[in-house]
C-alpha cells in the first residue's frame, strides 16, 4: 500500500510540471497555426492528455478485461468535469471565449446518450465500435474546418503582424509540446499503477476499478493542464481540453478496446456514469458572455460525491 501511495504522489507532482510545459507548447502551436486556443485544447491537448486512457484501453483489452477500459473512459468523463473542472471553477470561475466551445459542449452532452444507444443490448460489439468511430470522425472534421476558417480570417486581419511578432519559434513550441506530453504520460502511468494496486486489493469489479480509481488516475494530466491553463489566462485551452477529452474518450478510446476485444456489459453499472455525464455537462453550458461562475464548481463537486456513492453501491449489489 505504501509503495502504491508513493507512486500516486510522484505521478501528481510530475503531472503538474508536465502540464505547465505542455500548455506553453500548445499555445505556441495555436499562435503559429493561427488556430483558436480552444481548438488546440479540444484536439492536441485533449488527445494528448487522454493518452493514458488509450494505453489502459489497449492493455486491458489485450489482457481480456476490457471492462476496465469502459469504466475508465466513462469514469474519466465524469472526473474531468465534476472533479477536475469543478476544482478550477470553485477556485476562480472561467470564461469561454471561442464560439466552438458551444459546438463541442453539444457533442459532449450527446456522448452519454450515444453510448447507451449502442450498448442497450448488453454487448459492446465491433459494429458498435465502428459506429462510435464514424461519429468521432464527423466531429473531428467539423473542428478542423472551423480551425481552417479561423486561420484564413486571422491571416486577412491587420493584427496578423502583431501575432507573428509575439509567436515563439515553431521548433520550440513543438519541443515543449512533446516534452510536456511525455511527462504527462509518464506521470499518468505512475498514478495508474498505484491506483490499480490499491483498488484491486479492495476486491472491486473491473468496471468499478476503472470508473473510480483508474479514472481519477488517468485524469491527472487533465487536472494539471486545466489548472495551468487557468493560471496562465488561457481558459479556452483548459475548457476545450476537458470537452475534447470526454469526446475522445467515449467515441474513440472506448471503441478501440471493443475493436480489439468485444465484450458483454452490465447496464446497471453504466447508468451512474452516464447519468452523471449528462448532469455535469449540462452544468457547464457557458452563460452570457461565456462566463462559468464559481457556484458551478461547488455543485459539480456535490454531484461527484453522489456519483461515487451510486457507483460503489452498484459494486455492492453485483
Amino acid at each position: 500500500m505504501t509503495y502504491s501511495l508513493i507512486l500516486l504522489a510522484a505521478g501528481v507532482i510530475l503531472a503538474w510540471f508536465g502540464g505547465e510545459i505542455f500548455v506553453k507548447g500548445g499555445v505556441g502551436l495555436a499562435l503559429w497555426a493561427r488556430w483558436p486556443t480552444a481548438v488546440i485544447g479540444v484536439t492536441v491537448a485533449a488527445f494528448g492528455t487522454s493518452s493514458p486512457e488509450l494505453l489502459v484501453a489497449i492493455h486491458s483489452a489485450i489482457d481480456g478485461v476490457p471492462q476496465i477500459s469502459l469504466g475508465d473512459v466513462l469514469g474519466s468523463n465524469v472526473v474531468n468535469v465534476a472533479l477536475v473542472l469543478a476544482i478550477v471553477l470553485a477556485l476562480s470561475g472561467m470564461k469561454a471565449g471561442d464560439s466552438g466551445i458551444r459546438r463541442d459542449w453539444w457533442c459532449a452532452l450527446a456522448v452519454p446518450g450515444l453510448i447507451y444507444a449502442v450498448l442497450w443490448d448488453g454487448w459492446f460489439s465491433r459494429i458498435d465500435a465502428l459506429v462510435l468511430l464514424a461519429c468521432f470522425l464527423v466531429w473531428l472534421t467539423v473542428v478542423i474546418l472551423h480551425a481552417r476558417a479561423h486561420a484564413r480570417a486571422y491571416a486577412s486581419a491587420e493584427e496578423l503582424m502583431e501575432g507573428v511578432e509575439k509567436k515563439a519559434p515553431l521548433s520550440r513550441s513543438i519541443f515543449l509540446s512533446i516534452l510536456g506530453l511525455a511527462i504527462l504520460i509518464g506521470a499518468a502511468q505512475l498514478v495508474v499503477t498505484g491506483g490499480k494496486g490499491v483498488a484491486t486489493a479492495l476486491g472491486w469489479s473491473p468496471f468499478i476499478v476503472g470508473a473510480v480509481v483508474v479514472a481519477i488516475a488517468t485524469s491527472t494530466p487533465e487536472l494539471a493542464t486545466t489548472l495551468v491553463s487557468r493560471m496562465r489566462g488561457h481558459d479556452d485551452v483548459g475548457l476545450g481540453n476537458i470537452l475534447g477529452s470526454n469526446i475522445f474518450n467515449a467515441m474513440f478510446i472506448a471503441a478501440v478496446a471493443a475493436l480489439i476485444h468485444p465484450y458483454p456489459v452490465q447496464l446497471g453499472e453504466l447508468r451512474p456514469s452516464l447519468l452523471a455525464g449528462v448532469a455535469t455537462v449540462l452544468l457547464i453550458l457557458p452563460g452570457r458572455g461565456g462566463h462559468l461562475g464559481q457556484w458551478r464548481g461547488f455543485v459539480l463537486l456535490l454531484i461527484y460525491g453522489i456519483y461515487i456513492t451510486m457507483t460503489l453501491a452498484q459494486n455492492q449489489l453485483a
